[in-house]
């Protein structure tokens, strides 16, 4: 047989499946959206603002998303048991979709339809001190949090753009504060410069249409991460890359003539459930194939740690 074992390939750092994040990045975005949150209805209260009210319905949603998220995690590291033998790992992906969900409804159709409110029955703006005051604190909160966010969210994404980043994570919660805190910074900044053009020209509208393009930037957001949470939720497999590398791992076996075919699905992050259909040579005996088999398992399981579950059917 062929030795397999010193050829190690790289499976962390250039593979294309990435790591889970921290929770770090969660409770940072947790923290600062709790206290940002209270500010911003109390400044909007006071200011009669519609964006404000807007910024502080989207740190609500923000804060509610983050526990969801916590939430979903904790579910998704239950033990396996005879009515989930493979575990509760999709609880992170349900999660994931109901925040998705919840950033379209909560945050983006009420932020729309506060703007839409104040659009059709302007009312002006009183001294707008006191908003710019919380904008700033916020900017700045939210501005630290999604710095963590993303410094965290870098280091899973082992030299790809951001885009494949995205679409090969198999880890939800890697990307969605990031989404969430860079949607936050840029409705903050959109909500000042309207807010500002508002009070100067006396257009309360203006003010108004700072909360619908708030709203659609949460609609925009909360598309994106419901087609990745969807698809994992469906049963997303391992990347073509990662396939090929387990076929080339498979055919060094001296038993093996080919691959014909590898099925896949993630139940968690870092649990895949993995199926190869194998031609094997047609001399074996029974006794040799099984041997093939459990060398073939054992070398797939050591080279990627996030397969934990192989089943190997001979054609």
């Amino acid at each position: 047989m062929k030795n397999i074992r010193n050829k190690r390939i790289k499976t962390s750092m250039d593979n294309p499946e990435l790591k889970t994040s921290n929770k770090k990045s969660i409770y940072s975005a947790l923290a600062a959206n709790v206290l940002i949150a209270l500010t911003k209805f109390i400044a909007g209260a006071f200011t009669n603002s519609s964006s404000m009210i807007s910024e502080g319905i989207h740190s609500t949603v923000d804060t509610a998303n983050q526990l969801l998220i916590l939430y979903g995690l904790k579910r998704s590291k239950r033990s396996p048991d005879q009515s989930h033998p493979f575990g509760y790992g999709k609880e992170l992906y349900f999660w994931s979709f109901v925040v998705s969900i919840l950033i379209f409804g909560l945050g983006g159709t009420l932020s729309i339809y506060q703007g839409v409110a104040h659009i059709m029955e302007p009312e002006l703006m009183s001294d707008p001190f006191w908003n710019y005051i919380v904008l700033i604190l916020s900017l700045i909160f939210e501005g630290t949090s999604f710095f963590i966010a993303l410094k965290e969210f870098n280091k899973t994404r082992n030299g790809m753009g951001w885009w494949d980043a995205i679409i090969k994570s198999k880890d939800p919660s890697s990307f969605l504060v990031v989404f969430e805190d860079g949607a936050a910074v840029a409705g903050l900044i959109i909500v000042m410069v309207l807010m500002g053009l508002s009070h100067y020209l006396q257009i309360p509208e203006l003010d108004g249409l700072a909360s619908v393009i708030v709203g659609l930037l949460l609609v925009f957001v909360s598309f994106i991460l419901a087609r990745e949470s969807r698809s994992l939720l469906m049963g997303e497999g391992i990347a073509s890359e990662t396939r090929l590398k387990i076929a080339q791992l498979a055919e060094k076996d001296s038993a093996v003539i080919k691959t014909k075919n590898i099925l896949s699905t993630y139940q968690s992050p870092e649990y895949v459930v993995l199926m190869l259909i194998i031609d094997f040579e047609d001399h074996l005996e029974t006794e040799e194939i099984t041997e093939a088999i459990r060398r073939i398992r054992e070398d797939i399981k050591n080279e990627f740690k996030f397969v934990h579950f192989v089943i190997i059917q001979p054609e």
